[in-house]
């Protein structure tokens, strides 16, 4: 059977990819919907190549209701959400109000809205099946198992482009040099957070609500290789742990079509070649962001929501370098401690990232003022 695919974020890095996957199985995937931001003249040969119709076609940048509508096709079997941060959260509710599978690569819409994500979750046929390398690897380290059985899910970070340096060493670096990373290439957007941590923190509040894990049975250890993408303990000692080389149309393609895998090898392992793997702890005190998000993630209510909303303006800032990366941190810890709230529904959701980005806004202003 031929599945219909959406696919939200089409012009990223992993919307580019997905497409990528599709092309290789034509009778297995066909594309129904595309959707981009600023980027219309790759979205229009985009939709001409997979001969997607100019009317589902669209640039969402003015029109975030089209991402919900195009979510909800009805020829849709898999909704691939990669659009990048809170913008994705319409989309996200309404491909699994309409019980579609939905492959997650949009992080910030889980977290965020937590509570009312699990609701839309309950609707029949809806489905999530996660995009991210490390949650994919503990969907799939997890099949090894009963829920009952895990005692711990270890998320695994290469540790950015800064890992090993001091905050002294923080102080002065440039958006070329966060922008470095040294074995995924990735958007803007996710390379910084991956810089400061804040992004392995996201994936700690998104592995609780993805499989139900409490916090303080999810663990981070830096992993700089890149090659183990995370790992599930079980409560007789045995860990299970997903390794390939880094490239994202692995997890993309079981998200597509899962439980089965696709009939090519995407990251396979040269095993005579690999060398040496290594593990650390993560240095909480210069990436303090991962801390927060814990906080966040136990606080629970909007709290993820104003983390994640905060921590959007503060890369938004230092991209556009009227924030030092080292007040990023800051600025997100400012705003989350000006209270949160919960979290039953939508408009909870909403009011608080508008609030945090407000907020967020106003510390960046002051401080580019000083």
């Amino acid at each position: 059977m031929t599945r219909g695919v959406v696919v939200l974020g089409s012009t990223g890095s992993v919307g580019t990819q997905a497409l990528d996957v599709i092309a290789r199985h034509p009778d297995d995937y066909r594309v129904v919907a595309l959707a981009a931001a600023r980027n219309t003249d790759l979205l229009a040969e985009q939709a001409r190549a997979f001969g997607v119709p100019a009317d589902l076609a669209r640039s969402c940048v003015d029109a975030p209701g089209a991402l919900a509508e195009l979510a909800a096709h009805p020829e849709a079997d898999v909704v691939l959400n990669a659009v990048v941060g809170f913008a994705g959260l319409p989309a996200t509710i309404a491909a699994l109000e309409a019980g579609t599978r939905l492959a997650l690569a949009n992080k910030e819409s889980l977290i965020a809205a937590g509570p009312v994500v699990a609701k839309a979750r309950a609707a029949s046929g809806a489905e999530i099946v996660p995009v991210d390398s490390e949650h994919s690897a503990i969907w799939q380290c997890l099949r090894a198992g009963r829920p009952t059985e895990v005692n711990r899910i270890i998320l695994t970070a290469s540790g950015g482009p800064f890992r090993g340096r001091t905050a002294a060493d923080l102080a002065n670096v440039t958006r070329a040099d966060a922008l470095k990373h040294p074995t995924w290439q990735m958007g803007e957007k996710i390379t910084i957070d991956s810089s400061t941590l804040v992004n392995k923190g996201l994936e700690v509040i998104e592995a609780h609500e993805l499989f139900g894990v409490d916090f303080d049975r999810i663990d981070v250890v830096v992993h700089p290789q890149s090659i183990v993408h995370s790992m599930v303990e079980f409560v007789d000692g045995a860990t299970i742990a997903q390794l390939s080389e880094p490239d994202m149309r692995l997890p993309i393609g079981l998200a597509l079509g899962a439980p089965d895998r696709l009939p090519e090898a995407f990251g396979a392992i040269d095993w005579t070649t690999l060398g040496t793997l290594t593990f650390e702890p993560p240095d909480r005190d210069t990436f303090r962001c991962l801390d927060l998000a814990y906080e966040a993630g136990r606080t629970g209510g909007t709290a993820p929501a104003v983390l994640s909303g905060a921590n959007e303006v503060a890369v938004e800032a230092f991209l556009a370098e009227r924030l030092p990366w080292s007040a990023i941190a800051a600025v997100v810890e400012e705003v989350l401690n000006a209270g949160t709230g919960s979290a039953d529904e939508v408009d909870d959701v909403l009011a608080a990232d508008r609030v945090a980005r407000e907020r967020a806004l106003a510390a960046v202003e002051r401080r580019s003022a000083a």
